[in-house]
């Protein structure tokens, strides 16, 4: 592991300077296709887990001056979050190249933090965020579009910190053969660890996958129940979600909507114990 990471922290030094996964046994219930899937990733839009830890080490209010000076003294917090205010534009004119020098930093200098380490969750995020400027690249500048690259980035997160956006979009790398061979039992393996853990994008490829038995074994109950999932998390722009939502319940038996409730429940109680 330490060779891999060693790996990555040079790869990121340099597209800075220019500018082994979990086993699951995969049964059917860890395991999904967005029509979508080849379309491009949004860059660091991924909310941070452990947020409130986060928030509490630097209050929302905290000013971009203050931002700048913590980032410049190494503060991963604040470098990531002066690294989504220049992607998204929100307060400082919008910098791609920016965003990405200082998501860099923090995944230079922390890769091999304890993932249980209360910035892990940043750490994450942004070799998420590198991950999806490699896919896309990044306009008039030197970082172009590396698929593998992206992919190393997210197979890092995914195995190494175990977050689930990473899980998910290595997920769909390998379900269309992107910076990675085509490999469905692979990647319907990282879709379902993502899913798991409730990440809603998942649960709706997944439940899709398996309502509709696309590259899967058909299990429509249970992929209904993945897609009623999604569809409560689905933010209002995701009309992939309730439409694949609506299609699935609009075909399912009173037997696929009976289990489906059953498995529900099961799993909300899961998650309540």
């Amino acid at each position: 592991m330490r060779t891999f990471r060693s790996t990555v922290i040079v790869a990121l030094v340099w597209g800075a300077a220019c500018a082994s996964a979990p086993a699951y046994a995969f049964d059917g219930t860890v395991a999904g296709q967005q029509d979508a899937t080849a379309a491009a990733l949004p860059v660091a839009s991924a909310p941070l887990a452990g947020g409130q830890t986060l928030k509490k080490a630097l209050p929302p209010s905290t000013s971009l001056t203050a931002l700048q000076y913590a980032a410049e003294g190494g503060h991963p917090i604040a470098q990531w979050r002066l690294g989504r205010m220049y992607a998204d534009g929100d307060g400082v004119t919008q910098d791609d190249q920016r965003a990405f020098e200082y998501f860099s930093r923090i995944a230079n200098a922390h890769a091999e933090d304890n993932p249980s380490a209360p910035q892990a969750a940043v750490v994450a995020n942004a070799f998420v965020a590198l991950g999806r400027y490699y896919l896309q690249g990044i306009p008039n500048s030197k970082i172009k579009r590396d698929a593998e690259r992206a992919r190393e980035m997210f197979s890092y997160a995914a195995s190494y910190f175990g977050n689930a956006d990473a899980q998910y979009d290595l997920a769909r790398l390998y379900l269309k053969g992107i910076g990675a061979p085509h490999d469905v039992k692979y990647g319907a393996r990282w879709l379902g660890l993502a899913a798991q853990k409730g990440q809603h994008e998942a649960q709706a490829m997944l439940g899709k996958m398996l309502f509709t038995g696309d590259q899967l074994p058909r299990q429509a109950a249970r992929g209904l129940m993945w897609l009623t999932l999604a569809r409560d998390a689905a933010q209002p722009d995701e009309t992939w979600i309730t439409e694949s939502y609506n299609k699935a319940i609009s075909k399912a038996s009173e037997d696929d909507r009976a289990m489906a409730l059953q498995m529900l429940e099961h799993w909300v109680q899961g998650r309540r114990d």
